[in-house]
């Protein structure tokens, strides 16, 4: 059985003040090339090694992993610091787990403070089950849950003028599988039409608590930034796209919404878009027919004033002009009454 090579890789110049400047790009190509045997000056391991980096090469990297970003990640190997790109990487493990970001509750959804930045792939595996599928007798869409109570949000559109909804929920197990549950009987709490967006509420199920995904705490959003979105695009379940923001602020019928070439389809309506601290940034909710990659999300900020303001849209089975949206009635064809209104009764008016 083969062995999987570990890789350590020395720089001649020593790592101390200029840590950045004297970091290594080590790509697949350059692992690959020293596995092989190229002229590379091994180094010993630093005594505590928590972090393991494994490569799509199959090398490995021992470290400290001190700094990462949505595109690389920097392993400190002792003397010197290596810089890997992710998309070169299979895997990381740590010993010692990463501090986790205080979370602060607001309202109905909670904040994360200094949340740590990692690849969509990564966080799809720790808040990808906070996103769901909605479904009602005339189509479904996606949301996501805000608390661990089982607030979720969607879009208004999805859930107009019904009055059954289901949700698709995914719970995490111990062994790292997900367990699909459909929900019934979710409840409508709050519905604002012109904003497109909808409260929900799921019941739970045998006890067990939902996964949340925080809310963005402030607005950061800068043309060019890495985003992806999770839902269910034409039923395709738990569906992963990524792309950046075209525009954090792009005017479109009185209203900002985030411009984004994350590719969004019929179904990713009320699904979240994430940023790469895992921050739900915006509700995706249309994108421009005809166009290539031209989504729009709803920006947090709205989605924020709507949860805190959500008497005010408050959903009333009772009254017909709470979550429902009707058709303007037909234009007459004819001047004057109908007639079935004109009667003995004096009114036809």
């Amino acid at each position: 059985m083969r062995s999987t090579p570990l890789l350590a890789v020395s720089i001649a110049a020593p790592f101390r003040a200029r840590a950045s400047a004297r970091a290594v790009a080590l790509s697949a190509a350059l692992a690959a090339s020293l596995v092989a045997g190229a002229s590379a000056v091994a180094a010993p391991l630093p005594e505590e090694s928590p972090d393991t980096v494994t490569l799509k090469s199959g090398a490995v990297v021992q470290g400290t992993v001190i700094k990462r970003t949505d595109r690389r990640i920097w392993v400190d190997i002792g003397p010197d610091v290596v810089v890997v790109d992710l998309e070169d990487v299979s895997e990381v493990k740590s010993e010692a787990p990463a501090p986790a970001a205080e979370v602060q509750r607001e309202d109905l959804f909670f904040v994360a403070v200094e949340s740590p930045t990692m690849s969509p792939k990564e966080h799809a595996k720790v808040i990808g089950p906070a996103v769901i599928k909605v479904r009602t007798p005339g189509g479904l869409g996606s949301g996501v849950i805000i608390n661990r109570e089982g607030h979720a949000i969607t879009n208004a559109h999805v859930v107009q003028g019904e009055t059954k909804l289901q949700a698709t929920v995914w719970f995490p197990e111990a062994d790292g599988s997900l367990t699909r549950k459909d929900i019934d009987d979710v409840e409508l709490v709050a519905v604002n039409s012109e904003m497109d967006l909808a409260l929900v509420k799921i019941p739970k199920v045998d006890g067990r608590e939902f996964v949340p995904a925080p809310m963005e705490r402030d607005e950061r959003l800068e043309i060019g930034q890495p985003v992806f979105a999770i839902g269910n695009p034409l039923g395709l379940e738990r569906t992963l796209t990524q792309g950046v923001i075209s525009t954090p602020r792009r005017s479109m019928a009185g209203r900002a919404y985030i411009q984004t070439d994350t590719p969004i389809n019929p179904g990713n309506s009320g699904g979240p878009l994430f940023n790469t601290r895992g921050e739900v940034i915006g509700i995706t909710n249309m994108k421009l027919m005809f166009g290539e990659n031209m989504g729009f999300a709803i920006p947090a900020r709205y989605v924020k004033d709507f949860l805190r303001n959500r008497e005010a849209f408050a959903y009333d089975k009772t009254n017909p002009n709470s979550g429902y949206k009707y058709h303007d009635a037909p234009e007459r064809t004819r001047e004057g009454a109908p007639p079935m209104l004109k009667d003995s009764s004096g009114g036809g008016s």
